[in-house]
């Protein structure tokens, strides 16, 4: 077992070039964990809110949430996972973007044969935010009309599919021409290109002037607004990222008068912070995905060494589905 792992850490906030590749010494697991060599790292919008000190974090700190590979090692007191153990994570300690790391077991899912590393990488946080989105914070049922912005990318891809599969009908935004078929092969039945369309007004079109019970937008700062004015009267408003900047204060006041709105900011950890609701999130994920209900689209493999770039294409926007970062 090779005790020596490459790791990227930043010292200081900021830009893509404050991520430093190094080489470190691993020590043994420690009890309760387990020695994972990764295969396959997720990449997520998360990943540079850490970096660039919108979600602070202490410095000099590890980066990564998300990742896949096979166990090597197990600490003291670890009964529930073998040496070989094929498994895949979604959520702290950070440290993810690395070739090898110690975790803690409690944390961790056994991977079906059927998925590989590589997908199971690319779908851990994106699948189990759609899993709680759809069926914990607003619980989708058929027939129901939903919002699902940036319908493209990682989140929207899985949000998308898992929403048709429950029998709703999907609206995705993209943010391009380009990405328009994405969005259909993720079964949007309605797709809003949002360099040429406002998409309150197709919204509205769409419903026949009803609007929607809810609103998933992870953009953040340039949809908010617009997103609340697709609502109907007691809609739920689920703003659960950023890619566009943060949303700024607001008057809680315009819930009242837009409908009575009701508004969320969830995480993905508060929802799987229990092992059996973690337990019961991956195994609904993977059942989509067995069935081909849901299909994980890697996009863009990149290099761990080159995580820098592989950042600022997300960030700008000129990537698609998932993305993997590979040690």
């Amino acid at each position: 077992m090779n005790d020596e792992a490459r790791v990227i850490r930043i010292t200081q906030a900021g830009g893509p070039e404050v991520l430093a590749l190094q080489t470190v010494s691993l020590p043994a697991p420690g009890p309760g964990e387990v020695r994972i060599r990764q295969e396959a790292v997720g990449l997520n919008f998360i990943d540079i809110y850490h970096r660039s000190g919108l979600y602070p974090v202490e410095l000099p700190s590890p980066i990564g949430l998300e990742a896949a590979g096979v166990v090597e090692a197990l600490g003291p007191g670890v009964a529930d996972f073998s040496v070989g153990d094929r498994v895949a994570y979604a959520g702290g300690p950070l440290g993810a973007y690395a070739s090898a790391r110690n975790y803690p077991a409690e944390r961790l899912v056994r991977l079906p044969d059927a998925i590989s590393t590589e997908s199971a990488a690319a779908m851990m946080l994106a699948g189990m935010t759609a899993w709680f989105l759809l069926r914990r914070t607003y619980p989708v049922k058929a027939g129901d009309t939903i919002l699902v912005h940036a319908a493209a990318g990682g989140v929207g891809s899985i949000l998308s599919q898992w929403g048709r599969a429950l029998g709703a009908t999907v609206i995705g935004t993209v943010g391009s021409e380009a990405k328009r078929a994405r969005a259909e092969e993720n079964g949007c039945a309605h797709v809003i290109v949002l360099e040429r369309e406002r998409f309150p007004e197709r919204v509205r079109e769409i419903t026949g002037g009803r609007g929607l019970p809810v609103v998933y937008d992870g953009i953040g700062r340039d949809t908010f607004n617009d997103s609340l004015a697709c609502l109907a009267p007691l809609g739920l408003m689920v703003s659960f990222g950023n890619a566009s900047g943060p949303v700024p204060p607001f008057d809680i006041g315009t819930l009242a008068r837009m409908g009575s709105l009701f508004l969320t900011r969830p995480t993905m950890f508060a929802y799987v912070a229990a092992r059996a609701d973690l337990l019961v999130a991956s195994s609904e994920l993977f059942g989509q995905v067995q069935s081909g209900a849901v299909k994980i689209g890697v996009g863009q493999r990149y290099a761990l060494a080159d995580a820098a770039q592989a950042q600022r294409d997300l960030a700008e926007r000129r990537t698609s589905g998932s993305t993997v970062l590979l040690p």
